[in-house]
């Protein structure tokens, strides 16, 4: 299972949300760039990155720090957030990012996701983000009573890379991942699932890991940044 940090970009800084609520964002650093670097050397494979302001404002907005982080890492990246046609999409993959992940537009333009997947193979992700089961749109601010797993179904023929899945309550939080309903969804697809929201500590990790099904990975970020969570004792411990 892969563990990737999580570098949430707002206004040029790294930060981490509480519950997706962009008034409640901790700055962690000034220099992303910096911090992608340091998360590499303790030994990580991937990193994920998810663009705050352009999930809201609907088009790529820290572009400059995501393309400062690709020239200062030689590990592939994911990114999420303002991803919403298939110009965007060509251009952050041709600026080296491995894979884009794609959320408001997975409800919104399907069809968009499915013709992506097809000219980029194993580089587009589906992004779900769920509240008590329904997806949340627009960086989350957006309801609707579309069910995360009926979704994520949707997309089984697609040839998406991987769903990354969100509990929305638990991100952030420091209380622990949904682990069942995690489960739940990767159980309920063939498309490789990562899970993020709520990953506090190693035992957090162990429990993604052993939670009856084999998940992709999982995404960290408060807890490395906050050293609830050692990331090479972590690695070490998904290596065993």
């Amino acid at each position: 299972m892969i563990l990737y940090p999580a570098i949430d970009l707002k206004d040029g800084q790294a930060v981490r949300l509480l519950r997706g609520e962009m008034e409640k964002a901790t700055v962690f650093s000034d220099d992303p760039a910096a911090q992608a670097r340091a998360f590499v050397e303790a030994g990580c494979e991937w990193l994920h990155l998810v663009d705050l302001n352009g999930a809201f404002a609907g088009t790529p907005v820290n572009a400059a720090p995501v393309e400062a982080i690709l020239a200062a890492c030689d590990v592939p990246a994911q990114l999420g957030g303002g991803i919403r046609d298939m110009a965007t999409i060509e251009s952050w993959l041709s600026k080296g990012l491995a894979r884009v992940i794609l959320g408001t537009v997975a409800v919104e333009n399907p069809t968009l996701v499915r013709d992506a997947a097809r000219a980029f193979p194993g580089q587009v992700a589906v992004g779900i983000d769920a509240r008590e089961g329904r997806v949340a749109t627009k960086g989350w601010a957006e309801e609707t009573d579309v069910d995360a797993t009926d979704l994520a179904r949707s997309f089984e023929d697609a040839g998406v890379a991987a769903i990354i899945y969100t509990d929305i309550n638990r991100d952030g939080a420091m209380q622990g991942p949904n682990v069942e309903a995690t489960a739940a969804l990767a159980r309920a697809v063939q498309i490789p699932v990562i899970a993020s929201g709520g990953v506090s500590s190693l035992a957090d990790l162990i429990a993604l890991r052993d939670c009856g099904v084999a998940l992709n990975g999982t995404i960290s970020g408060r807890a490395l940044y906050d050293g609830a969570l050692d990331l090479r004792q972590a690695l070490a411990a998904l290596a065993d």
